[in-house]
């Protein structure tokens, strides 16, 4: 690794899937560093990403003069991994980056087991935890093997940067307290993203936009409609997105007998998607910071959302609608007390909640501060 003071730096940024919101954190800090004059390569999965992903990729490819490099990867550990660490090794040895940067679980395995293998050499290593596996149930098989991976990869690692207080949190807790440099980038928006959403002419009462995973708590929300039915009270549903429970997911609605609240969509830009619905609903049970609460704060969009992760940190811990985890009747009363209120009075709350986050979360505030991390963890490692 040559002097870096007086030059661009030269950045390799590794992650698994290309979609959801370590994508959106990857391709806005892409998008950051290439402004700023820096030099970027991207590895990251050729079996994910679909339509979108794959698009946002071709559109950065130009840009990236160290190269988009795509070869299969799985979630979970996989014979494919082998392939992974030995590309990585070989960029580092082909395009002598400055930096390489792990996002997410498997992106940050990626970037730095060199780093583990040859400490003090090279790049420097640097990751950003997005949940993942610090989120599997504490305790478990699972999380336990994980969390010895990630205490085993801290050796490596020479500059941590988390997205938020909760996963910075959850590491020190379950993994170790590092010596290294640690950062706080907050995930950023644009502008134009805290213009107000204005909901369509047919938008349903309620809005869910999201992964139909168990994480997610759709059985929680579903539960708490039911309680709603026993009251007499029959909201409209929009649903967004995809996802492995989806089949699941509509049979538990139909054998609630629910299915007429409910409407469908795929796969949705968030823009769009927010104009579905008058109130949007977060019944998750597991988040780090969700960029789609970030992004329905921003527009204005009423809210009623679970206390987990790093939302509070968005939304403040004396918000009004939000509440327990798991809890069906916390989130039917929620349901209930918003949907009695005017348009007017929710919007205005939402409207007040927006200005109160745009400060905080800026891409521009992001990108700064993850690009002044590098440069003095190279200064570090100088």
């Amino acid at each position: 690794m040559s002097d870096s003071s007086n030059r661009p730096l030269r950045i390799l940024l590794t992650f698994r899937a290309p979609v959801g919101g370590l994508f959106r954190h990857v391709y806005d800090l892409v998008k950051g560093l290439l402004r700023r004059g820096h030099e970027v390569g991207i590895l990251c999965d050729s079996t994910t990403g679909g339509m979108r992903g794959n698009a946002l990729l071709a559109e950065l490819e130009p840009s990236l003069k160290l190269g988009l490099h795509r070869l299969p990867m799985h979630r979970n550990p996989h014979v494919t991994d082998i392939a992974a660490f030995r590309k990585v090794a070989e960029l580092v040895r082909d395009l002598k980056p400055d930096v390489v940067h792990g996002q997410g679980a498997k992106g940050g395995i990626y970037a730095r087991l060199g780093g583990v293998l040859n400490p003090n050499s090279g790049p420097i290593r640097c990751y950003t935890p997005h949940g993942g596996s610090l989120n599997y149930y504490p305790g478990s098989l699972a999380h336990k093997v994980f969390m010895k991976i990630e205490h085993l990869l801290e050796r490596g690692t020479d500059l941590f940067l988390f997205e938020s207080q909760f996963v910075l949190d959850r590491f020190n807790e379950f993994v170790t307290v590092s010596r290294r440099p640690t950062v706080i980038a907050l995930n950023g928006l644009y502008p134009h993203e805290f213009n107000p959403v204005i909901p369509n002419p047919d938008a349903r009462d309620l809005l869910y936009v999201g992964e139909f995973r168990e994480a997610k708590g759709i059985d929680t929300f579903i539960n708490a409609l039911l309680i709603l039915e026993k009251s007499g009270v029959r909201p409209s549903v929009q649903m967004v997105g995809s996802g492995p429970l989806e089949a699941t997911i509509r049979e538990q609605i139909a054998s609630a007998g629910l299915t007429e609240l409910f409407d469908w969509r795929g796969v949705t830009p968030a823009t769009e998607a927010f104009r579905l619905g008058r109130i949007m609903v977060v019944p998750s049970r597991f988040e780090s910071l969700p960029y789609i609460v970030l992004e329905a704060v921003a527009g204005a969009l009423p809210l009623i959302s679970t206390d987990v992760g790093g939302i509070p940190e968005i939304l403040a811990r004396d918000y009004h609608y939000l509440i327990p985890p798991n809890d069906p009747v916390a989130l039917s009363a929620a349901i209930a007390d918003a949907l009695g209120r005017p348009d007017a009075e929710l919007r205005a709350d939402a409207s007040k909640l927006s200005a109160s986050v745009q400060e905080r979360f800026r891409v521009d505030l992001m990108v700064n501060t993850i690009v002044a991390a590098y440069t003095h963890a190279l200064a570090v490692r100088r």
